[in-house]
């Protein structure tokens, strides 16, 4: 039987895997997809540290940390999504 620890681990580490490759293996596209929105490289920067920051926050031994980490991942993509709304597109490219 598969236990909760084991999937809770595994989600965490395909959300931290996707985080990854999106912020450092893509990164050419998230430059350019932050300069389409006129957003600024500093904001592209400080959103790429948080993100890969909170990944790595997933896996802490600490469950407030942990918890922060998700938290932090969460308001980050609530706001990304709110971004896409608002530049009226697709839906597919907003999720």
């Amino acid at each position: 039987m598969i236990e909760i620890p084991s999937v809770i681990h595994a989600l965490k580490a395909i959300a931290a895997g996707s985080i990854f490759f999106v912020w450092v293996v893509r990164y050419r596209e998230i430059i350019e997809e932050f300069q389409a929105y006129g957003l600024p490289s500093w904001l592209r920067d400080l959103v790429g540290i948080l993100k890969l920051s909170f990944a790595f926050m997933l896996f802490s031994n600490d469950q407030n940390v942990s918890l922060l980490g998700a938290s932090g991942i969460i308001i980050l993509m609530v706001a990304a999504v709110i971004t896409h709304i608002k530049a009226k597109n697709p839906f597919h490219q907003s999720v």
